[in-house]
């Protein structure tokens, strides 16, 4: 039977009500007494009821999780990263994502105006209107996980896609190809934008001439890779290397490489972006941009709890985190 207030109260030799002010980290308990009740409720392996503590206190102590999607790897290990941060300082984690049968904004609305949670991380490809108007109601703390182009007025916390896309290209310019293939993510998607101008800008610097045909949209889905591929793959002019914009992409590349019974790097090279768990034991593994995927959920987290621990502050936080080259055996 799980260990309760009464019975820690009864083991340090204080009322209930000192108990509850030490766990709350009131003022009024002096430290000697404080530390005394933490070690007898860490010894009894006590977990507070966070249900009837917040509604006694008239907060919630689960943080939203609103993501575009779950079928990804990449939105897999912003879970466990945000997961961690939150089960250390007891709150609880709530998943919800969009799909085909509810839109973005019906998720916000349904986690932000009933109560049900005290603080949301987002993760979107860019701040609409009407996903401002929703947070901007919503009266409780918010922190971003965008493409990081300009300032939403929220804290946020964002990949550092110009440098890697950029060092990226050089890289692959620097192993002498000149026929560099881009498959891009959404045009409406500001990692995928800011990826695709690290590939351009680092193309004109190094006097690489673009072929606009090896310029191929995608969506960030395997799917899309494979067709952008295929593409590619037909033109009487075939590229040397591919840069899908993510590896989810560059998957999807693999995929239509085999079909066309071709071998990577031999025929046609392949990188991508994001160094997903997969990508290391594909054949031949990928070479691609390492995102600390995991640290930007733990980034996000540590704000929006900093946040709902009653901070005030107007000042918004903006955190990038910074990208690297993983060179394996696919270019």
């Amino acid at each position: 039977m799980a260990a309760t207030i009464k019975e820690i109260a009864d083991r340090a030799g204080v009322s209930i009500a000192t108990v509850s002010r030490a766990l709350n980290n009131d003022a009024k308990v002096t430290d000697d007494t404080r530390q005394l009740i933490l070690n007898i409720s860490e010894e009894l392996k006590y977990k507070p009821n966070l249900l009837a503590r917040d509604f006694a206190k008239k907060t919630s102590s689960i943080v939203g999780l609103v993501l575009p999607d779950l079928s990804d790897e990449f939105f897999t290990e912003i879970i466990k990263g945000v997961d961690e941060v939150t089960y250390k300082h007891n709150f609880y984690t709530m998943v919800a994502s969009s799909h085909k049968y509810r839109t973005l904004e019906e998720s916000l609305i349904t986690l932000a105006k009933n109560g049900l949670v005290g603080g949301m991380i987002l993760l979107i490809s860019s701040l609409s209107k009407s996903i401002k108007e929703i947070l901007d109601q919503s009266n409780i703390p918010v922190v971003l996980i965008t493409g990081g182009s300009g300032n939403t007025g929220y804290d946020e916390v964002s990949i550092n896609n110009y440098q890697g896309a950029y060092d990226m290209t050089g890289y692959l310019i620097k192993k002498k190809y000149t026929k560099i293939a881009h498959i891009t993510g959404p045009d409406d998607n500001d990692d995928s934008l800011l990826r695709k101008k690290g590939f351009l800008d680092a193309c004109a610097k190094h006097n690489i001439r673009i072929n606009k045909s090896w310029i191929v949209k995608g969506d960030f889905t395997k799917e899309s890779g494979e067709q952008a591929c295929m593409k590619l793959l037909s033109a009487q002019n075939r590229p040397e290397v591919i840069f899908a914009s993510n590896d989810m992409m560059a998957l999807g590349c693999y995929d239509a490489m085999e079909k066309a019974g071709l071998k990577i790097p031999h025929h046609t090279a392949v990188v991508g972006f994001d160094d997903i768990f997969i990508s290391r034991y594909l054949s031949p593994a990928l070479t691609t941009v390492r995102v600390q995927i995991e640290e930007v959920g733990r980034k996000a987290a540590d704000l929006l709890v900093k946040r709902m621990n009653s901070d005030n502050s107007k000042k918004t936080s903006r955190i990038k985190i910074s990208t690297g080259l993983v060179i394996r055996s696919s270019c």
